[in-house]
Order: structure tokens, then C-alpha cells, then sequence
């Protein structure tokens, strides 16, 4: 109870001016400060590159002074015994505790602001229990990460996160030794981790990809799994943008990789867990701060991004002892992904219609990731997805010894592959529409990712892929947007009023168009913003399609952005945060870190791949 008096304390504290500046120790990769009051650090600023980047100090401070303690050098003593002791290396943080007796040691902590950094603790966690385990890694986005071991067997730190709360926060919290474990000693060593590629090591264009190949992954631990941010939601269906990462992610630390984190939370689904997108998901009261999903159907995309991250997960880690213990409930996944194919043709369905006028609501959300466009009925971004995912695990069936199982899910992608292009490309334009409604019509707004997933994931053929993206690039220089450091619109003409969202809010804020042409919610979050989430697929498909040009026009900057940090923080001017922007560059998000917007980060080993031929 008097952790948690204090935590309420610190909350309600007004944020001081602590600058990394005011450090007492400071090195190329590491500023550090120590609080005078409690074990607690009052600046703490990581560069894993080890520039010396060291200026944003994102700590909350401790508001509490805890009766008896001192602060002597680097050492704090209660009624005069040492009980922790902080040193300082180049890369390397130590905190030693040793047990007084008759005093019960508080931990050491360490609180972010969220709204100055989206810090997350990465690592494996308990259903139902706010601690990490160690070994762990602490990564700051845009800043660095730290590897964090202990002394002890089987430790684990006290990790929380709230983002309904003024201010926001992250907090860790580093146990005290005790009577039975009389000294402990955790490491926290500065680290960069990232795919090793030729040709990027010395090439600032690539900073922003070896500094930030971390930031999608971002454990919640309210719910003990990946999430949006630190406490924000975990969704069902951008679970996959994850394991398409984590495949390619050296370890971690000994004895954890990022497969295992998207283990971790595929065991939390399978287990009943839900997720946002999912029917139920928030709608009764609970411990997390989270956006509830009161739609009465779950989204079209969440399914297929299940059966994605299981089949990486299999690939990337070569579990198949988990496979095949989770086997049947995989497969009843997907052969529930495909009870959505309603009519037999091929092409999976949403039950809301789609339809012109029918607009997506809080209570009635739309069939995919794009919650607030009225993608319903036939839904291209949701059925590429459904056709990746039947060709994963139809090759993991094989593996597995399903051949059944193996030969309907085959039969099943080649199926929708063959109603795609006839049912969704648009003759009136050149390139896919989005959906087509429950009345037939077909609603083109010039999605970008739309062109890039049908085409990644081969779709369709070679000269209609070519000629799709001819259009597409044409289109955008037609509308005019170069402003690719900050990611892509994801539609590039206004989504009208009768496709958008009815919640009343102001077009600046969600997109919400007032004018039936949607022009005054144009550029404005989902309606036309512009993002890093979902860009991968864009660039990607350009390299597949050898058009290495094209592809680095765009990417190349968006590398640029990426090193300086433009995909996240908040914009002073609006308020709203980085992760969404007008094409001038405004904020218009509400996350403050969206990590989705990383997902495009994988395409660095495209970029590479093209270098080599």
C-alpha cells in the first residue's frame, strides 16, 4: 500500500525541468542522474549509437523523500548502511543492493514520462502478473536499448504503464535485496540490436533503422502482450507486422529472442484473450486502459494476422513442438477465416455491407485495421491477407504432416486469388479499390497500401502488378504529394462523407468530413494522412517489381525521417502527435507512438537485397 501511496504521489506531481544536462554522469552512450530523495534516477537518456545524442531526458521525477536516506556520491544510505549503489561505464549501468537488517529497502525506479518517451520493456511475462522477467531489454524509441541481466536466479522487475492518467507513464521498478537474496546486482548494458546487412553500418541513412528496428515491438504489461504502445491496446490484427520483424531479429538477450515475445502473446490468444478487433474485446471493466471494440462482429484482417504470426513464429524460431500442440486450434482459425466466404466465391465477407451511406460508428467499426473508412463486405486489404495467410499455413500443414489440411488451404488461397483482380480492380481507374459494398459497387479512393499488399503477395500477375503501380505513381504526382520523409498517404484522393466515419468529431481531429466531397477532412488522419504505417507494402512491391528507382525515391527519405525521429513525439503547434500528419507535416495523430509506423522499417532488406544485384 505505501508503493502505491507514493506511485499516486509521483503522478499527481507536477513535472519538473530536469534536463539531461543536469546528469552526474555522462558518457557517448549513456546521462544519468540520481534523485536525492529515493532510489530513483532523475535523468536517464540512452544513444545507442553512441553519438553523444544525449539532450531529451524523459524521466519523471520522484516527488517523495524517504525519512533516513542519503544520497553520498553514487551510494544511498538508510540511517547510514549502504542499500544501493549505482556505477557508471561508457555502456554499462550497474545497481547494487545490499540487505540491511531491520530495514526494509525500498526498489529502485525508474519512471517516463510517455508523452517524452514510449519506453517498453521487452521480455516474458506471466498472464495476470505486472513483472518481467529477466533476462529483459529496456528500449526507448528514437533513443536507444539497454540489456538488462541480474545476479539473482529467476528475477523479475515490477513493470506498469498507464496512458488514462495525468501524466502518463512507465514505470520499472528494480526489487531491493532481502534476507534471503542478501546482495543483488543488475546490469543494464547499452545495445543496438537489428539485422546485420552489408553496406549500412557507416551510413547515416541507416541510423534510424539500426537505432529503431525495436520500435514495434512494445509489451503491455496490463496484459502481458505486444500492443500498440506500452498502454495502449494489443490488436489482433497487427499482430503479424511484429512477426514479420521478429523473424529477422538477432537475439535479445541469452535465452530470449523476439519470436518469443510473439509466442507469448499467440499463447495469450489461443488461451482466450482478446484484443481489439475481437467481439467483447474491452467491453466489461478491466485493469488496462483501453479502447473498447463494441462492434458485434470481429474485424475481417484479425484471423489472417493470427495464422501470419503463427506460421512466422514456426519459420523464425523452427518450433514445431509448439505447432503441432497448438495445431488444431490454428486450423480452426483458418477454416473459420474462411466461413466468411458466404457467397463461394472465393473472396471472404464482412457482415457490415459497405455501402455508400452506411457509415462506420464507435459501436459499428468497419472490417479492418482502418477503423475509421468504411471498408466492409469485400474487402481487398483484408482478403490479401486472408490469401497469405492460407499459403503459410498450407505449407505448414504440409510440414506438420496435415496433408489435408494442406491441399484445402491451397485450394482455398488459389481460389480467392482467382476472384481478386476480376472482383476488385477498378476499369474506371487502373488500380484496386478498396471494397467492394454488399450492393455491388466498387469504392476506389486510391489506396496506396491496397496496390502494394495485392502486389507483395502476388496477387496478381506481372503486367497487371506493373501497370497498377504505373497508375499509382502517376496519381501521386498528379495530387502532389513528395513529401515522403514523412511517410505515405494512405488514400490520395478525399474519402467522401458517405465512406467515412460518424462520430462528430472536427475533420482536424479524426478526418471526420462535413462536406459530402470529404475535401475538408482530406489529409487528416485516416482519411489521406500521412503515415509510416502500412508504407512497407508500397515500397516493397515496387523492389519486387525491379523498380529499385521508384522504390528508394520514396524510401530513402522515409529512412531519413526515420533517423531524425519523425514518426512519433507530439507536435507542439496542434497538440496531436506525430505518428499521423497533413502533407505539410502537422500532427494529427492521438498514440504518440504507433508501431505500426515501424512495420515499413523491413524493407531496409529489400533496399539491401537490390544493392547486391
Amino acid at each position: 500500500m505505501k508503493q502505491l501511496l507514493a506511485l499516486t504521489a509521483l503522478l499527481l506531481a507536477p513535472l519538473a525541468e530536469l534536463r539531461a544536462a543536469d546528469a552526474t554522469f555522462q558518457s557517448q552512450h549513456l546521462a544519468v542522474g540520481l534523485s536525492p530523495g529515493a532510489p530513483a534516477f532523475s535523468v536517464f537518456a540512452v544513444d545507442s549509437l553512441g553519438r553523444g545524442q544525449l539532450d531529451q531526458n524523459p524521466v519523471l521525477p520522484e516527488a517523495n523523500s524517504m525519512a533516513g536516506l542519503a544520497l553520498v556520491g553514487q551510494t544511498y544510505q538508510l540511517h547510514g548502511q549502504p542499500i544501493w549503489q549505482v556505477t557508471c561505464s561508457e555502456k554499462v549501468l550497474t545497481l547494487s543492493s545490499d540487505y540491511v537488517a531491520g530495514a526494509e529497502a525500498p526498489p529502485f525506479t525508474l519512471t517516463f514520462h510517455q508523452k517524452a518517451n514510449h519506453a517498453t520493456l521487452l521480455g516474458l511475462m506471466k498472464p495476470g502478473e505486472r513483472q518481467m522477467s529477466l533476462p529483459c531489454l529496456l528500449h526507448m524509441p528514437d533513443m536507444g536499448t539497454l540489456r538488462i541481466t541480474c545476479s539473482a536466479r529467476d528475477a523479475r522487475l515490477d513493470y506498469d504503464a498507464r496512458r488514462f492518467v495525468n501524466p502518463p507513464f512507465v514505470r520499472v521498478a528494480f526489487p531491493a535485496a532481502t534476507a534471503i537474496q542478501q546482495r543483488v546486482e543488475y546490469r543494464l548494458e547499452v545495445v543496438a540490436i537489428y539485422p546485420q546487412l552489408p553496406g549500412i553500418e557507416e551510413n547515416p541513412l541507416y541510423d534510424g533503422f539500426r537505432r529503431d528496428w525495436l520500435n514495434i515491438f512494445q509489451v503491455n504489461p496490463r496484459v502481458q502482450m505486444l500492443a500498440n504502445n506500452a498502454s495502449s491496446d494489443p490488436c489482433a490484427f497487427t499482430l503479424f507486422e511484429y512477426s514479420d520483424l521478429a523473424r529477422h531479429t538477432p537475439p535479445l538477450a541469452d535465452g530470449l529472442t523476439a519470436n518469443d515475445l510473439i509466442r507469448m502473446t499467440l499463447d495469450r490468444y489461443l488461451a482466450g484473450a482478446l484484443g481489439y478487433g475481437q467481439i467483447g474485446y474491452g467491453c466489461t471493466p478491466g485493469e488496462a486502459d483501453v479502447a473498447a471494440w463494441r462492434t458485434p462482429m470481429t474485424s475481417l484482417d484479425s484471423l489472417p494476422s493470427f495464422l501470419i504470426s503463427a506460421c512466422n513464429y514456426v519459420d523464425g524460431s523452427g518450433d514445431t513442438q509448439w505447432a503441432q500442440a497448438r495445431y488444431d486450434q490454428l486450423a480452426a482459425w483458418g477454416r473459420e477465416m474462411f466461413a466468411a466466404d458466404k457467397d463461394g466465391n472465393g473472396l471472404i465477407e464482412y457482415p457490415g455491407t459497405g455501402n455508400f451511406g452506411d457509415r462506420p460508428k464507435t459501436d459499428r467499426r468497419p472490417s479492418n485495421w482502418w477503423d475509421c473508412i468504411n471498408f466492409g463486405h469485400e474487402d481487398a486489404f483484408a482478403n490479401a491477407l486472408a490469401y497469405r495467410a492460407a499459403t503459410m499455413f498450407a505449407e505448414l500443414a504440409g510440414k506438420l504432416g496435415h496433408a489435408e489440411d494442406a491441399r484445402f488451404f491451397s485450394e482455398k488461397a488459389a481460389k480467392l486469388r482467382a476472384a481478386y483482380a476480376p472482383n476488385l480492380l477498378n476499369p474506371a481507374t487502373g488500380v484496386l479499390a478498396g471494397w467492394k459494398s454488399a450492393d455491388g459497387q466498387l469504392h476506389d479512393y486510391w489506396f496506396t497500401y491496397v496496390q502494394g499488399m495485392a502486389i507483395t503477395f502476388g496477387l496478381l500477375d506481372d503486367p497487371t502488378a506493373n501497370r497498377v503501380m504505373d497508375r499509382l505513381l502517376a496519381k501521386m504526382q498528379e495530387v502532389g504529394f513528395t513529401n515522403f520523409s514523412i511517410g505515405l498517404p494512405g488514400n490520395l484522393v478525399p474519402v467522401k462523407k458517405g465512406d467515412y466515419v460518424h462520430e462528430n468529431h472536427k475533420p482536424e481531429a479524426t478526418g471526420e468530413p462535413l462536406l459530402d466531397d470529404g475535401s475538408d477532412g482530406f489529409q487528416f488522419y485516416e482519411n489521406g494522412g500521412a503515415t509510416g504505417c502500412w508504407a512497407y507494402y508500397t515500397v516493397t512491391a515496387l523492389y519486387q517489381r525491379g523498380r529499385v528507382e521508384d522504390a528508394r525515391r520514396i524510401f530513402h527519405p522515409m529512412l531519413s525521417g526515420y533517423a531524425a525521429g519523425k514518426f512519433q513525439g507530439f507536435d507542439p503547434t496542434s497538440g496531436r502527435s506525430l505518428d499521423w500528419r497533413d502533407w505539410q507535416g502537422g500532427g494529427h495523430g492521438y498514440e504518440g507512438l504507433l508501431v505500426d509506423n515501424y512495420h515499413a522499417l523491413l524493407a531496409v532488406l529489400e533496399d539491401v537485397k537490390a544493392k547486391e544485384k
